[in-house]
């Protein structure tokens, strides 16, 4: 049985998709720790991943690492979470740091 976010993710990922030139920031998160990474859709391949447990932190960390390996643009996937607290920090902090999307 799939649960509503689940619902949401696949729905969102019907109409969004990483390239190598764009790939998409994807967005987990448990009770403790937010997970995010950058993934190529059309190789399908996950080109790096960050986890902890200060969602700011981690899409800073995130923003370093692709633009280390000149990548500037992404496509966020919020992973089927509502726009509000941890997903939002992150996103913030990816922007803060230099990532655009």
């Amino acid at each position: 049985m799939q649960t509503a976010r689940a619902r949401k993710h696949k729905k969102i990922r019907t109409k969004i998709s990483g390239t190598s030139v764009r790939p998409r920031l994807y967005v987990f998160k448990s009770n403790t720790t937010i997970y995010a990474q950058l993934v190529d859709d059309d190789k399908a391949v996950t080109l790096f991943s960050v986890l902890g447990t200060n969602a700011e932190k981690v899409g800073e960390e995130i923003a370093k690492k692709a633009l280390a390996k000149k990548i500037e643009k992404v496509v966020f996937d919020r992973g089927g979470y509502i726009y509000t607290g941890k997903v939002m920090r992150l996103a913030e902090g990816a922007r803060k740091a230099g990532l655009k999307f």
